[in-house]
């Protein structure tokens, strides 16, 4: 078993000794210089107009405070940065400045054009930088889960969940949905992600199921994951540290957007001067730099967004990086992964000595006489659920086999055979239930006239990982 000392409460006060050894060199002088300039000509471009529902919307936008949460800030940096590069695809330019008439329009559209390829770069980094997120959480808790066919289905389930929010983001963009609607769509999904983490450390909600496959999970842990969204839990520690240089960050990228949304809506009467050129050359080239330096800092810093201890490793090497990321992506050191390695707050279940012996854990055994059956059921609330099984006859000199048969019985009674009846010696298998009901493993042995049988055998009912409809009135806050 390996040892569990250092393991202590994940505080505010244990995360600030903790961030004092990751200070994140301040922001560059120009972000606000060059904000406040930026912000001023897109000032002087609001006069004398009539604005438009989404510039006005846009405005206000700029005016506001930056979003407290980091990773919201994240999102938002994301949202502006790929409206951004839609502004600067050619094709959608104004007519003046495809046609490129003038040796300044040539001029700006090869400005233009660099300025897209920076703003590509910021969010591909950006993009894979957020890919690990909840796939680094949902596999750290993978690891205190049963390692077998039950383990294999909650991923399983995970990644329908997935694909369902997937498919909800894609069903609104085929809509007509615009990128600001997607954002929106994709940070309330991020939230959901969020709360279900939070449930894991109470045991409810959409965990409150799962959770019974937890094997040795540190109790400091589950506390801190049960704190996850607190205003004023251990991760506002967190905001306060690195959060400020963000929300400046934050703050610049949406003028930078309100400036070019202005100056190339209103390029036909007005066009964009030289001066003005020059200073947003400057601002989009100060904060895709600063901004990419901030991702790549709080990539190696621990309990970014949700515990984020494997981050170091992948971007070090140890696990692929997209060819066309690597350019962009030398975070660290190989040996920056020990300050991980060593952290006292945060280990697996193989570092916690939890997967010694899981290998057999859950099977039971049972004697089956001659000419009698033997059943397992389940009552299942939820649809898409997976039923599973395992099980093996013990052999002597004779070869064995046993019955077996799934039905479903629903609630006037009526039953439906699920998987028919036929005779094995082992059989493992799996299936989803598509309605809720009583599910009934039938193992016969009434055929056998003389020889009982020795079942050895592991049965489970896997929910879904996600919240079913009927019941998310649970989990609201």
């Amino acid at each position: 078993m390996a040892s569990m000392e250092g393991l202590v409460p994940i505080t505010r006060a244990f995360l600030a000794s903790y961030y004092d050894k990751y200070p994140f060199a301040p922001l560059s002088g120009e972000v606000n210089r060059l904000t406040t300039e930026i912000r001023s000509m897109a000032t002087d471009l609001c006069k004398d107009v009539s604005l438009t529902e989404g510039e006005r919307l846009l405005v206000y936008e700029a005016e506001c405070q930056a979003p407290h949460k980091i990773d919201e800030n994240m999102w938002k940096n994301r949202e502006q940065l790929e409206e951004i590069i839609y502004l600067l695809e050619s094709s959608h330019w104004p007519k003046a400045l495809r046609q490129q008439s003038t040796t300044e329009d040539a001029e700006l559209a090869s400005i233009l054009g660099r300025l897209k390829d920076k703003f590509d770069n910021a969010l591909k980094t950006l993009q894979f930088f957020q890919s690990k997120n909840s796939e680094f959480v949902f596999n750290t808790v993978m690891t205190y889960m049963p390692q077998d066919f039950r383990g294999t289905l909650i991923r399983q389930q995970r990644e329908r969940s997935e694909r369902n929010k997937q498919a909800e983001v894609d069903t609104l963009v085929s809509s007509g949905g615009s990128i600001r609607d997607r954002y929106a769509l994709l940070w309330k999904q991020q939230m959901e992600r969020r709360r279900q983490l939070s449930q894991l450390g109470s045991a409810t909600g959409v965990y409150k199921t799962l959770v019974k496959y937890l094997v040795g999970v540190p109790q400091v842990l589950l506390d801190f994951i049960r704190q996850i969204n607190d205003d004023h839990g251990p991760m506002e520690e967190q905001r306060q540290r690195y959060g400020p240089p963000l929300y400046s960050l934050t703050t610049m990228v949406l003028n930078i957007r309100l400036f070019l949304t202005l100056s190339l809506g209103q390029f036909e009467a007005r066009k964009v001067q030289k001066d003005q050129i020059t200073i947003l050359e400057e601002a989009v080239d100060v904060y895709t730099s600063e901004f990419e330096r901030f991702i790549k800092f709080m990539g190696v810093v621990p309990l970014f967004s949700l515990l984020r201890a494997h981050e170091v490793c992948i971007f070090c090497g140890m696990l692929s990086i997209p060819d066309e990321l690597k350019g962009s992506l030398m975070l660290c050191k190989q040996s920056s992964c020990e300050v991980f390695a060593n952290s006292p707050f945060f280990i697996t279940a193989e570092v916690a000595g939890t997967t010694e012996g899981r290998k057999d854990e859950d099977y039971k055994e049972t004697s089956i006489p001659a000419g009698r059956t033997f059943e397992v059921s389940f009552t299942v609330e939820s649809l898409n659920s997976y039923i599973a099984w395992d099980f093996s006859l013990s052999q002597g000199k004779v070869n064995l086999d046993i019955g077996f048969s799934v039905e479903h019985t629903d609630s006037l009674g009526q039953k439906t055979l699920i998987l028919p009846y036929r005779r094995y010696e082992s059989d493992q298998g799996n299936f989803c239930t598509v309605t809720a009901g009583h599910y009934k493993l039938l193992w016969d042995n009434s055929y056998s006239t003389f020889f009982r049988k020795v079942l050895r055998y592991k049965v489970d009912c896997i929910p879904p990982v996600t919240e079913p409809m009927n019941s998310a009135s649970e989990v609201e806050e």
